[in-house]
């Protein structure tokens, strides 16, 4: 898939050279060109000078054809307006937001935005944002018969609560991952947007797991 990002520093850096290798087709914005050269000279995505949150820098981005959208510059402000614009104006959901101050990363989560703190979390949990497709495994027993796994789950469980959705697999969900932090959940717990869920599950049953949280809820 084609996917923009926003900030050439080394977080964008590694994300672009990341994602090029796993064959997904890559542009990058950067105020300053000589950024660029942090992406060394095999990359052979697209590059674009300007701002992320510019209308035609964006299409020249190819925004129109894009599936995700990181911003990871070193501007807070600049990087959640950017996530906004391509969420709202260019109809990207897949859209994750770099923040440096993480008071303000429960603010922009309530307006629908990923936030990732820079702190707390590196270029391979942002790209994990970005292609959540999948389980990524956390730990297996010595036996190989239980595993903890991070589990994409598909946005329309938005709203259901940790019960329902432990009823639904049959698995269980020992902690979340929200807002750049770690939280054990309460059965109550409801499920936000941005969340990252991690699942104990029987090695038998992975593929059942992934397929019940990668659609969305019965009846929705």
């Amino acid at each position: 898939m084609h996917i923009v990002i926003m900030g050439c520093g080394r977080v964008g850096s590694m994300l672009a050279r990341s994602l090029e290798k796993r064959g997904h087709s890559v542009a990058i914005i950067d105020m300053n060109t000589e950024a660029f050269r942090r992406l060394g000279p095999d990359f052979a995505g697209k590059t674009v000078k300007g701002v992320g949150f510019d209308r035609e820098v964006l299409l020249e981005s190819g925004i129109n054809d894009a599936e995700a959208f990181a911003a990871v510059s070193s501007g807070d402000n600049s990087n959640i307006l950017a996530a906004r614009v391509v969420r709202e104006t260019f109809n990207v959901d897949n859209v994750v937001a770099r923040i440096y101050d993480p008071g303000r990363a429960e603010v922009y989560e309530r307006l629908g935005i990923p936030t990732v703190a820079t702190v707390r979390w590196t270029s391979d949990q942002v790209l994990r944002r970005l292609l959540p497709a999948g389980s990524e495994p956390q730990w297996r027993d010595p036996s190989g018969s239980v595993r903890l796994v991070e589990v994409h789950v598909n946005r329309s469980w938005v709203g259901q609560s940790i019960d329902q959705m432990e009823a639904a697999t049959g698995a269980r969900i020992p902690f979340l991952g929200r807002l750049g932090s770690g939280q054990v959940p309460r059965h109550s717990t409801i499920f936000q947007d941005g969340d990252l869920v991690y699942a104990a599950v029987e090695d038998r049953r992975l593929a059942e797991v992934e397929a019940i949280l990668g659609d969305p809820p019965k009846g929705h």
